[in-house]
């Protein structure tokens, strides 16, 4: 890898990323809006979002070479979308551009006092499916690239896409919120799962996250790790190793996750990681897994200092798209994203306060690489 006085270049930084671009229309207002009422704005913008354009554009920020491929209508917002991503270093060539229809948008109304921010989304028209990516045109995407990122919008041609990743052999990431159309089909193929914090129980019927992180490990084996972001809260991951010795005893993953909590470091106000020995986890009545459990703390943010939460899940997503490339270990992995994530929270919208490679603190991770 390649380094100056920021994060070090990997040697292969190619990504491909699919899945949701769009036209945030960001209005923050003092307290959310009664039913029937009028209100104003203290401040507004109109920047670039959509989950797949969020991450891959934080990942470029920190040295990565994106492609994207979606979809938008030739119309004001979506030639505005391609500026901004090819401004950010974003290969856009495989965007398919419609000549009629509408680019997809959010209105976000971001609450001062609460510090929450809610969504309301309005799909573009007409839809990405797989006639709309050549055969040609989807080799070319892949060609060379490093890993493969899905945000798991537009099922079909996701489908499409994943399979030719996974016959080339190319690492799947995917991020998820919840259960989608098509998701069943795509988690099979995946290396890396990136999940919100309801979505393992809601997707394994397990009674902890921790047991939910075994049952997803035992449904889909090809995962190296499976995250679930908690927001505020931090992160809790799951890694799989390989190599099992039959020397080790079977320790309860719930039971390992409070050994690991009462070890956080509550006096720091930075992101922190921790990590169990590897062991074999068991989860009664579900089965076990060998591997290793981490915690990732989040930052502490004063009040004062957040302005919008809008994108931090997909600025934790591309700062783990980096560390893959980069070969990070996990620890300084999950350190990384939690910091992006928070610098995103200290400005309007999804983009505005991603760092960059050169941000001091970034950088100050390289040396011990």
């Amino acid at each position: 890898m390649s380094s100056d006085h920021g994060l070090p270049i990997p040697e292969n930084r190619i990504i491909v990323g699919f899945g949701g671009v769009g036209v945030d229309l960001l209005a923050t207002v003092a307290t959310f809006p009664k039913p029937d009422s009028k209100n104003r704005t203290t401040d507004f913008k109109v920047q670039g979002g959509g989950n797949t354009g969020n991450a891959l554009t934080c990942a470029a920020r920190l040295g990565l070479k994106p492609r994207i491929i979606s979809k938008i209508a030739n119309d004001p917002q979506g030639r505005a979308l391609v500026e901004e991503l090819e401004a950010e270093g974003i290969d856009t060539s495989f965007i398919v551009i419609s000549k009629e229809g509408t680019t997809p948008f959010s209105y976000i109304i971001i609450d001062n006092q609460t510090k929450t921010r809610t969504c309301i989304f309005t799909e573009g028209y007409p839809k990405m499916i797989p006639e709309d990516l050549p055969q040609s045109s989807l080799l070319s995407a892949l060609d060379g690239a490093k890993l493969a990122y899905f945000d798991v919008r537009m099922p079909e041609t996701a489908l499409v896409i994943a399979h030719e990743a996974f016959i080339r052999k190319i690492p799947i990431l995917i991020d998820v919120e919840r259960p989608r159309e098509g998701l069943d089909e795509l988690l099979p193929l995946t290396d890396y799962l990136i999940c919100s914090e309801k979505f393992p129980q809601a997707w394994t019927g397990a009674s902890t996250i921790p047991r939910a992180l075994v049952s997803i490990m035992l449904k889909l084996p090809r995962l190296k790790f499976v995250i679930a972001n908690l927001g505020k809260d931090g992160c809790i991951m799951l890694e799989q190793h390989a190599d099992e010795s039959p020397l080790l005893e079977e320790v309860d993953i719930d039971s390992t996750l409070e050994s690991l909590a009462k070890g956080k470091d509550d006096s720091t106000t930075m992101p922190t990681s921790i990590a169990s020995s590897v062991t074999r986890f068991t989860a009664e009545g579900i089965g076990s897994v060998y591997g290793r459990l981490y915690i990732g703390t989040a930052e502490k943010i004063p009040d004062s200092q957040i302005i919008d939460t809008t994108g931090a899940g997909d600025a934790f997503v591309g700062a783990i798209l980096y560390a893959i490339c980069a070969n990070l270990d996990p620890r300084i992995m999950l350190t990384l994203a939690s910091y992006v994530a928070a610098a995103n929270c200290k400005a309007l919208g999804a983009r505005k306060g991603l760092p960059y490679r050169t941000d001091p603190y970034v950088a100050s991770f390289a040396p011990r690489w």
